[in-house]
């Protein structure tokens, strides 16, 4: 099974992630973020969003599978995936692959979404690169909202201003249930 976490960046995504981690303790996290990062280092993402990339998709659901079937654990996934054919695609594939998916979204007001970017550093040793990606965040919190409601159906919204120990109690509830 794989648990995914969506939301704007700055929702909460990883907060929650790790509160559910340290309550199960079989659960691997796997960071989709990191398959960016290689291809990256491989090959050219002509709109700056390895998102865009069909392998980047591809890679993702490969490597889930992977975890999913070598580990037989359920795997924890905090990762923004807001493009509603991406989304398909990729939720798509895991479900043809026989993997269970349970979709939770982190709804989270703007202003908060900003003061959360403007509190974190992401590059604290590279000032310039550090505000251009909270500039590239914030550039995508109007679509990440906007997306909920282009979500699958089955997609659970969450209050991303409840603390994680009561998000993480919803989810185990909710993954408990069926």
């Amino acid at each position: 099974m794989i648990v995914w976490v969506n939301g704007a960046f700055g929702s909460g995504k990883s907060t929650l992630v790790d509160e559910l981690r340290g309550r199960w303790a079989e659960a691997l996290v796997y960071d989709p973020e990191m398959v960016g990062y290689v291809l990256r280092e491989i090959v050219e993402v002509p709109t700056g969003d390895f998102q865009d990339l069909r392998l980047w998709r591809r890679q993702v659901v490969e490597l889930a599978v992977g975890l999913v079937e070598e580990y037989r654990r359920p795997v924890l996934v905090p990762m923004t995936l807001v493009n509603s054919a991406y989304v398909g695609e990729v939720f798509g594939a895991l479900r043809k692959a026989g993997i269970a998916v349970h979709h939770f979204f982190l709804k989270v007001p703007e202003d908060v979404l900003v003061a959360r970017i403007d509190g974190r550093s992401f590059t604290p040793d590279d000032p310039e690169q550090d505000a251009r990606v909270r500039r590239w965040c914030k550039e995508r919190i109007a679509g990440c909202t906007a997306a909920v409601d282009t979500l699958p159906d089955d997609t659970v919204c969450l209050d991303g201003e409840a603390s994680p120990a009561e998000l993480a109690d919803l989810v185990l509830r909710h993954v408990a249930a069926g």
